[in-house]
């Protein structure tokens, strides 16, 4: 699903609710309550009710006073549609907020969804910010149309710098090396290609032990165990958001025979690819 703004609006940034949400996406023919993996960020602030949301094939309420924030690329379903929630959905693409922001939410972008459950004074601090962007979005000001963009993207910033403190607040203090921000960078341009450490390691010009380092630093796991985990997550949204057959799946994520890559699958999940298509499809 690819990010399309609204006719008449500037674009960069749509704010809705989740009966909106669900309108837009069955006039594309995406009912929420089928998988989707768009192509932008959608974060949803729940102010009454609660509202459940599989993302990546794991299940979350979330409930009044929550924000989820789910990720480009990621697959995502709400099984009950948008119910009775009384929510505020944002929904922008990579590149919307500003330079610096993207730096420092970007080491999120192959994160699990996040679930923030702010306390009290945190959250009225939050729903300020979001009350005055969803003023500004709904205003139009006389303004000149960048100074327009602008006043969104630096409350939308606001927002997000707050998010990705609550979520992990050693993110706003370090936004990891440079050696891993390379690494994960290759890799997501390279897991199709090779799985092995070694030739990551010798495109960027470090050691692979270099890279093991930087990427333990940064996530609590080595480099090989990142590299299988994203090629994992991939075979997932392929089986569930794709119809190609296990062999197609095999050899986009780059895997020499479809057997190697059953075998793989198996040893992670203890299923078949076949059989997780077919329990975890709705």
């Amino acid at each position: 699903m690819s990010y399309r703004p609204t006719p008449g609006r500037p674009p960069g940034l749509e704010v809705l609710d989740l009966p909106g949400l669900a309108v837009r996406a069955a006039g594309r023919e995406l009912p929420l309550t089928l998988p989707a993996r768009p192509d932008f960020h959608l974060i949803v602030a729940v102010r009454g009710g609660r509202v459940a949301c599989s993302v990546d094939f794991t299940s979350y309420t979330a409930r009044a006073g929550d924000w989820l924030w789910m990720w480009p690329g990621q697959v995502l379903r709400f099984p009950d549609g948008p119910g009775d929630c009384d929510a505020t959905v944002l929904v922008f693409p990579t590149g919307f907020p500003n330079a610096a922001t993207d730096v420092l939410i970007r080491d999120g972008e192959h994160a699990p969804c996040r679930l923030v459950s702010p306390d009290a004074a945190r959250q009225a601090a939050l729903l300020r910010y979001l009350d005055a962007l969803v003023d500004e979005h709904r205003e139009l000001p006389g303004l000149a149309l960048e100074a327009y963009i602008e006043t969104l993207r630096h409350l939308l910033s606001v927002i997000l710098i707050r998010l990705v403190h609550l979520a992990d607040p050693r993110r706003t203090r370090t936004a990891g090396s440079e050696p891993f921000h390379l690494f994960r960078q290759a890799v997501e341009e390279g897991f199709g290609r090779t799985h092995r450490v070694e030739d990551y390691a010798a495109r960027l010009g470090y050691s692979a032990r270099t890279l093991t380092r930087a990427t333990r630093a940064a996530l609590g796991c080595g480099a090989k165990r990142y590299i299988d985990d994203r090629v994992l997550l991939e075979a997932k949204r392929l089986l569930i958001h794709t119809s190609l057959p296990p062999a197609a799946v095999s050899e986009r994520i780059g895997f020499a025979y479809p057997t190697v890559f059953s075998a793989f699958f198996r040893q992670r999940t203890g299923m078949t690819p076949t059989e997780f298509r077919s329990l975890a499809k709705p």
